[in-house]
C-alpha cells in the first residue's frame, strides 16, 4: 500500500498544483484587453454563427468559472466575468464552450460516447460512496458489495477519461477559430492558448486521480483475504 499513497499524495499535490495555476492564468489573463472590444458573450455569438449554428443561445450563469455548454437546451453557459469581459480569458473560455456546440453540430463522436454516459455517471454517482463504504466495512463477510462500489466507481473514471479528448478537441477548435477569425492576434494569441492548455491540464489529473482512487478500491478487494 505504500506504493499507492506515494502516488495518490503526488497527484493530490500536483491537483492542487495545476488548479493552483489556472487560478493564476485565468486572473492574469482577464487583466488583459482582448484589443478588439468584443465581449465573451461577443465571441461566441460569432464563433457559433461562423459556424453555420444559429440555434444555441449565448446566455449568462452565475458563479465563477462556472462555464459550460449545455447539449440538452443547446445553450452555452457562460459565467459573469466572462459573459461580459472583453479579456483575454473571457474570449478563450467563450470560444471553447463553443467548441463543444461545434463538436456537437458535428456528431463528435467522444462527445456523444460522453453524452450517452451522463445517466449512469449521474446515477452511479449518487450512490457509489455509500456503497464503497458499506463494501470496505462488509469485505470479509459479503466483498460482493465492495465489487459493486467499484463497478459504480469505474463508471466515473471512465467518463472522465473520456471528457479528456472532448475537452482537449474543443480547445483545439476554439484556438483555430480565435486566429483564422482574427479575434486574437499575434500578441495575445499565445496567452488564449496558455489559458486553455491550463484548464486542460485539471482534466488529466483529474482522470488520473480518479484512476488511482479506483486502483486502491482494487487493491481492497484483491486483499480482501491478506
Amino acid at each position: 500500500m505504500s506504493t499507492y499513497w506515494i502516488l495518490f499524495i503526488g497527484i493530490a499535490l500536483l491537483s492542487y498544483l495545476v488548479q493552483a495555476n489556472l487560478e493564476h492564468k485565468f486572473k492574469k489573463y482577464s487583466r488583459i484587453p482582448l484589443g478588439n472590444g468584443m465581449t465573451g458573450r461577443d465571441v461566441a455569438e460569432k464563433m457559433l454563427h461562423d459556424n453555420g449554428i444559429y440555434d444555441v443561445r449565448v446566455i449568462s450563469t452565475p458563479g465563477r468559472l462556472t462555464d459550460h455548454y449545455n447539449p440538452t437546451d443547446k445553450t452555452v453557459n457562460l459565467s459573469e466575468g466572462v459573459y461580459t469581459s472583453d479579456s483575454v480569458a473571457a474570449a478563450a473560455v467563450a470560444a471553447h464552450e463553443c467548441g463543444h456546440a461545434v463538436q456537437h453540430a458535428a456528431a463528435y463522436g467522444p462527445l456523444k460516447m460522453r453524452s450517452s454516459l451522463v445517466p449512469v455517471v449521474s446515477a452511479a454517482s449518487k450512490w457509489v460512496t455509500w456503497v464503497l463504504l458499506a463494501g470496505i466495512l462488509l469485505v470479509q463477510t459479503f466483498p460482493q458489495v465492495l465489487l459493486a462500489g467499484i463497478i459504480l466507481f469505474a463508471s466515473t473514471t471512465l467518463f472522465s477519461f473520456i471528457t479528456l479528448p472532448v475537452e482537449i478537441d474543443a480547445s483545439r477548435r476554439a484556438l483555430a477559430w480565435l486566429n483564422r477569425a482574427g479575434v486574437t492576434n499575434a500578441s495575445n494569441h499565445g496567452q488564449a492558448r496558455s489559458a486553455l492548455a491550463s484548464a486542460a491540464y485539471t482534466y488529466v489529473v483529474a482522470a488520473l486521480s480518479s484512476l488511482a482512487t479506483l486502483i486502491y478500491y482494487v487493491m481492497i478487494y484483491m486483499g480482501r483475504r491478506d
